[in-house]
């Protein structure tokens, strides 16, 4: 019976929404996190992690009167506010791809027999939810790729994968946020930086954004590049919510 609720060390407790993941469990984990961070009313909680179908919650024991009285909280907070709509935000990432930034590509395209050109189009044609970030700081766990170029990883991973690698693991695709080891299938690169631990919120995703991949060519890639080692260059962002009012803003990189 869901939720279910398993206790993580002594000062953690992980809750289960559900066995599978799906768009509607990620809204109702995001619904649980949003009213999770009243401090006025849970003042005892003191960090949230969201997966794929869980949401890990850590508390102040000191606080906290027993395990019981946390469970009964977080209950409350799942069922509280679970209709209202989520707002999201839809960003858009440039990539380049094929070549020596993605050099999995044709590999990709030839498992699949098809084109490299055909596999870009399915790439770009879709839109990711952000169901959650893990391995690498600003790394993002993607879901809705078409399964039409779902590839297996690599059997030998690489020891160095460029930051802004865009790759394939499975039915997943990601981006790598960091320089770091890797074993996904990689079909391009984004001149976009996806993690700065100097800013102020030091990843550019995050769970519950929206992400669409556009391609673009070799001249525009330099010229991204350039400006976001300048710290000048904005991704377009469009403010949405779960009923489709939208607020395009193309600023804000990192709000």
């Amino acid at each position: 019976m869901y939720p279910s609720f398993s206790l993580v060390g002594d000062r953690a407790i992980r809750m289960t929404f559900a066995r599978e993941m799906s768009e509607q469990i990620n809204a109702d984990i995001r619904r649980t996190f949003h009213e999770l961070k009243n401090k006025e009313q849970y003042p005892y909680i003191e960090e949230m992690i969201p997966g794929y179908t869980t949401l890990t919650v850590f508390y102040d024991p000191l606080i906290v009167q027993g395990i019981n009285q946390m469970k009964t909280e977080l209950m409350k907070a799942q069922k509280t506010h679970k209709e209202e709509f989520l707002t999201y935000r839809k960003i858009t990432l440039p990539v380049l791809y094929g070549g020596d930034k993605g050099p999995d590509l044709s590999s990709v395209a030839d498992y699949h027999n098809l084109n490299e050109e055909e596999v870009i189009h399915r790439h770009t044609s879709r839109e990711y939810l952000v169901y959650m970030m893990g391995f690498a700081p600003g790394f993002p766990y993607l879901g809705g790729m078409d399964e039409g170029i779902a590839t297996p990883r690599l059997k030998n991973p690489r020891r160095k994968v460029e930051q802004g690698s865009v790759g394939i693991a499975g039915k997943q695709t990601g981006v790598y946020s960091l320089t770091s080891p890797g074993g996904w299938q990689i079909i391009g690169r984004t001149p976009v930086s996806l993690f700065n631990k100097d800013e102020e919120v030091p990843s550019l995703l995050r769970s519950g954004d929206r992400l669409t991949f556009q391609s673009i060519s070799q001249a525009e890639f330099d010229k991204i590049i350039h400006q976001d080692k300048k710290g000048i260059f904005e991704p377009r962002i469009e403010w949405k919510n779960d009923e489709g009012r939208k607020d395009d803003q193309d600023g804000e990189k990192k709000n």
